[in-house]
Formats: structure tokens, sequence, C-alpha cells
């Protein structure tokens, strides 16, 4: 659970990192984020620390409304908080 209050880049990284730990947990959807993204399994440590990466976790989630929702309830964290974490690390803001 993300406690303080400000959404830095840091802390939208957790949220990240929370939801490819979601992702492990539910191999269904794993599979379906590997697809989606080319990368394999064997891959995967490697592909997160590429920038960008992180962003697509949460873009993930927030192009399936019921995964989104489970994982913001299994982070406890509003589901807000996940398009903002995908804000704060997407960069084209700037």
């Amino acid at each position: 659970m993300i406690r303080d209050s400000r959404l830095n880049a840091e802390n939208a990284e957790k949220i990240a990192i929370q939801g490819l730990a979601f992702l492990a947990g539910d191999p269904e959807s794993l599979g379906r984020f590997l697809s989606l993204t080319g990368i394999g399994p064997s891959e995967l440590r490697k592909a997160a620390s590429e920038p960008g990466f992180l962003a697509g976790v949460l873009e993930f989630f927030m192009a399936d409304e019921s995964l989104l929702l489970a994982f913001a309830e299994a982070a406890a964290i509003r589901p807000t908080m996940i398009a903002a974490a995908r804000y704060v690390l997407d960069g084209d803001h700037e």
C-alpha cells in the first residue's frame, strides 16, 4: 500500500511493481500481458528496467476494468491512483 499521499515517480513505480506482482499471481492475465507485449517470461526481469515498461504495465490494467478493479482492491488503492501513476511514469506530459 502506498501511504504517502504525494504521487511522485518513486510511488508511481511502486504501484506499477505491485501491478506486475499481481499479474505474476494470475497466470491467465500474465500470459495475456506477455502476449500483448511480445515479451517472454525469461525476458520479463530485463524488460522491467526498460523505460516505459512500468507505464505499460499500468496501461494494461487500464484496458481491462475488471482487472483494474481487482488490482486496486488487492493493493488497497483507488483505481484513479493507477491512472495517475501511469501518467507520472509516461513522462510525455513534461
